[in-house]
């Protein structure tokens, strides 16, 4: 059996790498040039392929022999929204039109995102049958899980759709721990938004599990802690880990929060740079809910998150401060 994982040097992807070289797997990293394998060098059983989605000559070298792929490079971020599809959605079709190539590939797991459901309007689970994005990037997600429901008969699939993803080496939700410890924490919509989590090494678990289950193809499931917590409660968890409150919590308007976007998209276009504040992502900062449900998926895959919100703050906040972040 060889894997093969793309996004491996990201957030997610480097805890997949992680745990499928604990676990004793060969498998086979495909990274950029230009990407930091810094994580990925120091791990057994893996092998690096220098290549990138666009380029079918190093997916076709990359799916040499492979047996199961998880796909979980994309952009949470990008420099457009034509960037955004260019990278999500384009970058799948040319993975899966690889995988159909190599014609070794017994299970397609493909890591897509609750952007594709949408927000709840009601507090209460979406179902994978729901496709509401409102982002580019959900967007973007959303044509990439359409072209792998269209392989569904070429390909054994599996697509994976995580909420909110925290932990060690998280660069997003770093924000949060960031505005605790300077005891001032802006929040944007009401402190009783519902929210889904996922522990990052839970999220990997299940991603690679997924390789394992044998379930119709083109099958779609969630993947969350199974405790739905408001905004106020994620703050929370995140104090008592800190050991300190944010004592002062503003609630941002939204046409205040979107002139900074505005600010921050010229930013990018004067340094060329990909930035995470966008007016686009005000869609969904201000939208109601962002719930789901993974009761299907435990028994599906046979997988069980291990650790809540409460836990994984504490975890994550060890690891920034022993990496200096905070």
């Amino acid at each position: 059996m060889t894997i093969l994982l793309t996004g491996g040097s990201g957030f997610l992807g480097s805890h997949i790498a992680e745990q499928l070289s604990e676990s004793g797997v060969s498998f086979r990293a495909l990274a950029r040039g230009t990407s930091n394998t810094s994580l990925l060098s120091k791990l057994r059983n893996v092998e690096l392929v220098n290549g990138e989605l666009s380029d079918t000559t190093s997916l076709a070298r990359a799916f040499e022999g492979v047996t199961q792929v998880i796909h979980s490079a994309g952009l949470v971020k990008a420099r457009s929204n034509e960037e955004f599809h260019r990278v999500n959605a384009q970058g799948t079709i040319n993975v899966l039109e690889a995988a159909k190539r190599a014609g070794s590939v017994e299970r397609f797991v493909f890591v897509s995102s609750l952007a594709v459901a949408g927000p709840s309007a009601k507090g209460e689970p979406v179902s994978v049958s729901d496709t509401n994005p409102v982002t580019h990037y959900g967007r973007s997600k959303l044509t990439a899980e359409r072209a792998c429901q269209a392989q569904k008969g070429e390909l054994p699939i599996t697509i994976i759709r995580p909420p909110l993803i925290y932990g060690p080496r998280d660069r997003e939700c770093f924000a949060f721990f960031k505005a605790v410890s300077l005891g001032v924490f802006p929040y944007m919509g009401s402190l009783a938004r519902g929210f889904s989590a996922i522990f990052a090494p839970d999220c990997a678990a299940a991603c690679i599990a997924a390789t394992k289950a044998d379930v119709p193809s083109g099958s779609v499931y969630f993947v969350e802690d199974g405790h739905t917590e408001t905004l106020g409660e994620l703050i929370s968890h995140i104090e008592r880990a800190m050991g300190k409150r944010a004592r002062i919590r503003i609630p941002v308007p939204r046409m205040a929060l979107e002139v900074a976007a505005f600010g921050s998209e010229v930013f990018g276009m004067l340094t060329d740079r990909a930035v995470m504040l966008t007016r686009d992502k005000c869609n969904e900062l201000y939208a109601t809910h962002w719930v789901c449900d993974a009761s299907d998926t435990r028994h599906a895959l046979n997988w069980q998150p291990k650790v809540s919100f409460a836990e994984g703050a504490k975890i994550t906040y060890e690891w920034y401060k022993r990496a200096g972040w905070l």
